[in-house]
């Protein structure tokens, strides 16, 4: 096969400075005069997209990316690239076949191809983009088949995604705030429960890491957000502010209700901000930027508060509780102990990972309206331990 006007064209423009607008153009026009360089072109796409995986990447970090650095028409020819390379690569663990399948299924219109040169564009910014992708901490993939019978917290989670649906929906603060309520209780309680099961059976993996986009704009408080979820959760976050996205440690339960939480609380709190804002635009006020800044902000940090009191409040209930069952069946209790290693196995994954982390100050928060707003409405939206209602 004939690889010369690839070469050619990858020499020009890949290597260039990304405002070298001419190297780009030369590459480009290589390419739409060639046809018969399209199939290798697509086999050089291909090799880039498995390189970005053998760097740690995982298919929703890099569309994420695209996503983030460039337009939709290349965050489609990414798509289509992991779609097609997939069926090539070696068995991966089930978050992996879930973003896969995540990309086949989302609609999205064909890339619009004006001109030869126009789309040789394009993959070649894309491209550029690949090669330059940093190396990442690996996450574990290793291809585990589903539990004899099904999984049965499914049910549990199922119910957890209603009422998060619900109180993003509804309009009405109380509401709002008593079903998120039961849904941070139904967390603790799947989290206890898949704690004492594995501690029982002495058997359950160790804790696993996955990445949660943390998207512009205000990507400080929305990662600050999610630390607060995942601490109140039995996890530990780790942001990487450059590529958009934080990195959760710990055990698979209570990563997926990181997860649905904190993309519940996100929804609910830009609903709160969309409304509090215009409320203050009514009043003549124009800065909405740092507004919203200070509301995510002051959001973030009082939802961390009542978090943190229901996940206590959680823990010494179902204590008591397991202490009462176990004094009964065998004279002690096993609940506390097993949390205990739990959270020190989460800490050791943490510093393996991250041996280097750092703190960083919030930014941008100058406005106490915002900061006022997004307390009350982080009080509106409270998550707190309550009685059972079974």
């Amino acid at each position: 096969m004939d690889t010369s006007t690839v070469d050619r064209a990858f020499q020009a423009a890949l290597y260039a400075a990304d405002d070298d607008h001419a190297a780009l153009d030369t590459g480009a026009s290589l390419l739409a005069a060639d046809p018969a360089a399209d199939a290798e072109l697509t086999r050089r796409g291909l090799e880039y997209v498995a390189g970005a995986w053998r760097r740690g990447w995982q298919p929703a970090d890099v569309v994420r990316i695209v996503r983030r650095e460039l337009d939709d028409v290349h965050e489609r020819l990414v798509t289509a690239l992991i779609l097609e390379q997939a069926p090539h690569d070696r068995p991966r663990g089930p978050r992996w076949a879930a973003q896969l399948a995540r990309l086949a299924e989302a609609p999205s219109a064909a890339p619009a191809r004006t001109d030869r040169f126009t789309h040789a564009g394009a993959v070649l910014e894309l491209y550029r983009l690949l090669l330059r992708l940093p190396t990442l901490e690996p996450l574990d993939e290793t291809p585990s088949p589903p539990p004899a019978g099904g999984r049965p917290e499914s049910r549990m989670l199922a119910r957890i995604r209603a009422l998060l649906a619900k109180a993003e929906a509804t309009g009405f603060p109380d509401e709002a705030e008593a079903l998120s309520a039961k849904a941070q209780e139904l967390m603790a309680r799947h989290s206890i429960d898949e704690a004492l099961l594995a501690g029982q059976t002495h058997g359950g993996d160790g804790p696993a890491a996955w990445r949660i986009g943390v998207d512009q704009p205000y990507e400080q408080a929305k990662a600050v957000l999610l630390d607060a979820v995942a601490s109140a959760n039995h996890c530990r976050a780790v942001w990487n502010e450059p590529l958009g996205f934080s990195t959760v440690v710990g055990f698979e339960p209570d990563l997926e209700v990181v997860e649905l939480l904190y993309t519940s609380l996100l929804v609910q709190a830009t609903t709160a901000m969309t409304k509090a804002e215009a409320a203050q635009r009514a009043g003549g006020r124009k800065r909405t930027r740092t507004f919203r800044q200070s509301f995510l902000a002051a959001y973030a940090h009082r939802i961390g508060t009542r978090l943190a009191s229901a996940a206590e409040e959680a823990a010494r209930q179902a204590a008591a509780e397991a202490a009462g069952d176990a004094t009964e069946a065998h004279g002690g209790g096993g609940l506390l102990p097993v949390l205990a290693s739990r959270e020190v196995a989460v800490t050791e994954r943490v510093e393996h990972m991250f041996p280097e982390t750092t703190t960083t100050r919030m930014r941008g928060v100058t406005d106490a309206a915002g900061w006022t707003e997004g307390s009350r409405a982080a009080d509106r939206a409270e998550v707190r331990s309550r009685r059972r209602l079974d």
